[in-house]
């Protein structure tokens, strides 16, 4: 029960895991997975990474160097599998040598029992003697095998092996075919938008994506971009591909190389959008400027592209644009022009929901039908024993900031968990579509005859009438520039901003007081956080001003309680002496009574 609390919860953005702890609970998912649950071993905290700030607070507040103390930290041992167990062997340490991991010595103590149902064990991390001079990040993990008694019914003991990753999380951003605004026509993602003719913000983590990339920030995730070919990356140090509405096309060495990482265990995750040729003759445009007509280049994503790319799986999308909204369990969905999934696997999983067939609208066309359309497809490849995912999803608007209506980040981040641990997510088993009877009949998509898409494309060329494959570009190699050391000591103002070029220094300047507010290198939106160093951000006079300002409002409300009390004293009515109060006062104290 602890277990599927403690992964179900949500965590809390800004808060160090000391103060949150697991995070919010959310009942309804650790039902779900306690659906579906195996007795298992796991670990709290899952891992260890000492630059995520501000969550790894206090550990993340300074590098570890050479010669410091060890640090230590405490990590629970949850084991699932009965109420006693022990730890098998002793726990191995497993350095990445291309990450550096050897620079690190690492030190296991642990519980001899884990009695009841839990036990501990500490990590003791140091930098080796070969990492004396090394500055930047080293990963490895820490394995754990627990064993406890057969259960019921069983002979054999029960035995988990667990995995404590000292590393992070890294994306690969593929932005090498997402083709540049403006030399081309390439239209808007969601037909729903008429105003917004052109796409034209480059499909890149920093613009229409910013919000999604910061919430793989905020999540722990590391991306990193890609703008160099499929073929110019190392799969090994990537957990994730993510190709997100490409409209360039494919480098056929790229199509075999990806297909050789995904054996080696990359996963793909790819996000798709609407494609139709009858649709994109529909939607050209005269300009005015060039005076002559605009013809779409591709759809909002080069689907006949992305095919070729995942034709070795036996994955394809069609040619239909759907559009619509729908549910997935407790989650609201818009699903803004896109397309749908035409063929998948047999023993991959296929989500479909009921949608409008919105190119047919677009033609002018009266359909008020809603079909049965295959739109998210999730397999685990097969080719080797560590073969990676592939997940496909025909419409990126959910994640795409520009026309956003609603957000699918979580649903993002759910398919990040599937590709990363393999663990498949229970709201995708629970809208699982079992037979592909009644689904939406789509063709095979066939680019646009005469597209000029070869006068932008980084992969393509004209030759004889007709495009083809350039060929394939040298990956780039960078040339360090030749150091030129100074023997002086670097200036004391060297963080500030320098003075331009083009002004004279005589020239007096207005000043403008901008303060200097540390923020939190993690992405993190750290305002409000942190009291305990906030004066950092303060000016070094704000505290005497705050002061001198409260300690005077203070006396002037003292001042003002003391005239108006006088002023009730001073003029206050005195009580008038009743006579009946005056002879009852007087039998009291028995004396005579005056009867006149």
């Amino acid at each position: 029960m602890k277990q599927a609390l403690m992964a179900s919860a949500r965590r809390l953005p800004g808060v160090n895991m000391f103060e949150q702890g697991h995070g919010k609970l959310n009942l309804m998912k650790a039902y779900q997975i306690l659906n579906s649950y195996k007795p298992q071993a796991s670990l709290s905290p899952s891992y260890i990474d000492l630059s995520e700030c501000p969550y790894m607070w206090p550990y993340c507040t300074q590098p570890i160097y050479y010669g410091s103390m060890p640090v230590i930290v405490n990590i629970t041992i949850l084991n699932g599998l009965g109420v006693s167990g022990k730890i098998v062997n002793k726990p191995q340490w497993h350095p990445y040598t291309p990450q550096h991991g050897h620079l690190l010595d690492i030190a296991i103590s642990h519980s001899e029992l884990l009695w009841p149902w839990s036990g501990w064990m500490a990590v003791h991390l140091s930098v080796a003697s070969e990492g004396a001079t090394y500055e930047g990040l080293a990963h490895g993990h820490v394995t754990v095998t627990v064993e406890s008694p057969p259960g019921f019914g069983e002979v054999e003991p029960r035995q988990s092996t667990v995995n404590l990753p000292i590393r992070h999380k890294r994306i690969l951003w593929d932005q090498y075919h997402n083709l540049r605004y403006p030399p081309g026509y390439f239209p808007r993602d969601n037909l729903k938008i008429k105003n917004d003719p052109l796409d034209w913000n480059g499909d890149h983590i920093h613009t229409n994506f910013k919000d999604m990339y910061q919430n793989l920030r905020n999540t722990g995730y590391y991306v990193e971009v890609l703008g160099s070919p499929l073929t110019c990356f190392d799969a090994s140090q990537y957990g994730t591909l993510l190709i997100v509405d490409p409209e360039e096309e494919y480098f056929p060495e790229e199509i075999l190389k990806l297909k050789r990482d995904v054996d080696a265990g990359l996963s793909v995750i790819v996000f798709a959008d609407w494609y139709n040729v009858t649709v994109m003759k529909k939607v050209k445009f005269y300009d005015e400027n060039t005076r002559q007509w605009w013809m779409p280049d591709t759809g909002g994503t080069n689907v006949p592209a992305l095919n070729d790319l995942l034709a070795a799986w036996n994955i394809q999308f069609g040619d239909r644009v759907f559009e619509g909204h729908f549910k997935l369990n407790d989650h609201e969905m818009y699903y803004a022009s896109g397309t749908s999934i035409r063929n998948f696997p047999k023993d991959g999983i296929v989500v479909s929901q009921k949608l409008n067939d919105q190119g047919v609208q677009i033609l002018g066309e009266n359909d008020n039908i809603k079909y049965k359309t295959p739109i998210l497809g999730l397999l685990q490849t097969k080719s080797t024993e560590k073969s990676g995912r592939i997940i496909v999803y025909g419409d990126s608007n959910c994640i795409d900031t520009s026309h956003l209506e609603l957000a699918c980040y979580w649903m993002l981040d759910a398919m990040l968990e599937y590709t990363s641990t393999s663990h498949l997510p229970s709201i995708f088993k629970d809208n699982q579509m079992f037979s592909w009877g009644n689904t939406a009949d789509t063709d095979y998509p066939r680019r646009m005859e005469g597209n000029r898409l070869y006068r932008y494309s980084k992969v393509l060329e004209r030759n004889l009438g007709e495009s083809q494959a350039r060929a394939l570009p040298q990956c780039p190699h960078l040339v360090w520039t030749h150091p030129i050391p100074l023997n002086v000591s670097a200036p004391s103002n060297l963080y500030q901003s320098q003075k331009l070029l083009s002004l004279i220094e005589e020239v007096n300047l207005p000043i403008h007081n901008v303060d200097n507010v540390i923020k939190d290198a993690s992405g993190h939106d750290t305002s409000g956080e942190f009291i305990e160093w906030s004066w950092r951000n303060k000016p070094a006079e704000a505290t005497n001003k705050n002061e001198s300002f409260d300690f005077t409002v203070t006396l002037l409300v003292f001042l003002s309680i003391v005239v108006i009390y006088y002023c009730v004293k001073l003029y206050r009515p005195k009580p008038k002496k009743r006579k009946l109060c005056k002879r009852l006062l007087n039998i009291v104290q028995c004396r005579r009574i005056s009867t006149v």
